[in-house]
């Protein structure tokens, strides 16, 4: 059976799938009705349930694992699912829920050695110690969690791939500007997203914390990079040099960075942040479109709609 992303407009849907979120809103006439995100391994999908009662939003909650039948339309140049079925998945299904999980595609461990491969290319002790120290701390969460809640490695592992995809293009770039101070720059990729271990809700159906909605995970790494120094005893610019690493890799203030990049290697780091963020949005949108057409409307990417041209040679990665 195909994925939930490889459905076309007018195709009959009859899956099991994972309730992402749910959100409860009324028509113009006042009735209820659920919004549900909807996944498998192959993506998401906007679900409609119209005339939904108290116990479907009791029932229909994230992470909860759901048998829906339905049929394809669009909206605003998006696929939706129009459900017409809906149902709790029970012990006779025999599905599991990491059948319908999206995962980074690199094993746990293989990131792993990946990423202590490069902490031990960090030959400044204080930036290694900090780095090694607050990996350490996060380990579990930080090779589970995704990286965002929607629009980029908002999968399990997602956070994980992301940090080792942009440590990959770092040791490339640094290759062409050796005036780059790698220990910084990898320590930055490292750290600058860790915050959303304490940001994020957990790895699958993720949301946003109380300390995520008030404090935002720069905020909170920014804060950790300081409390961890100064339990192991490191102290001098490199700490305020990392931390503004992780301050500005946003770039700007209406992007959530208080502070632009100041360093070169800061600089990089958002221009890598960004690179990887994109590509991976932009493979998995023309992944489901097929050659000669266009994608879905990608709000993140300033609404764009992307070409796919007949004669590429291979899929896309993801």
């Amino acid at each position: 059976m195909k994925g939930i992303a490889h459905y076309n407009e007018g195709e009959q849907v009859n899956h099991y799938l994972l309730v992402k979120s749910s959100s409860k809103g009324l028509t113009s006439g006042g009735k209820p009705f659920l919004t549900l995100i909807l996944q498998d391994q192959t993506g998401d999908i906007e679900g409609k349930l119209w005339d939904s009662s108290p116990q479907d939003e009791h029932d229909f909650i994230p992470d909860t694992m759901v048998k829906v039948e339905g049929d394809i339309t669009t909206f605003r140049g998006k696929n939706q699912l129009r459900i017409k079925g809906i149902r709790l998945v029970t012990s006779n299904d025999q599905v599991k829920k990491a059948d319908l999980v999206m995962s980074a595609p690199l094993s746990v461990n293989t990131m792993l050695d990946k990423v202590t491969q490069y902490i031990f290319e960090i030959k400044n002790p204080a930036i290694q110690r900090i780095t090694r120290a607050l990996l350490k701390k996060h380990q579990d969460a930080f090779f589970e969690f995704p990286a965002a809640v929607r629009n980029h490695h908002e999968y399990v592992s997602g956070l994980a791939y992301h940090v080792v995809s942009m440590l990959n293009l770092a040791k490339g770039v640094a290759g062409l500007y050796p005036s780059l101070d790698t220990d910084l720059l990898y320590a930055g990729i490292i750290l600058h997203d860790m915050g959303k271990v304490t940001e994020l809700s957990g790895a699958t159906a993720a949301s946003y914390t109380l300390e995520g909605k008030l404090l935002g995970h720069i905020s909170i790494m920014v804060n950790e990079i300081a409390e961890t120094a100064k339990e192991i005893g490191v102290d001098g610019e490199e700490v305020v040099i990392l931390q503004h690493m992780v301050l500005s890799h946003h770039s700007k203030p209406e992007w959530g960075s208080p502070k632009p990049p100041l360093v070169k290697e800061a600089e990089i780091l958002h221009m890598l942040d960004n690179l990887d963020a994109k590509m991976n949005m932009m493979d998995r949108a023309l992944e489901k479109a097929k050659p000669g057409d266009f994608t879905e409307r990608l709000f993140a990417l300033d609404n764009r709609t992307l070409y796919r041209p007949q004669f590429e040679s291979k899929l896309p990665v993801e």
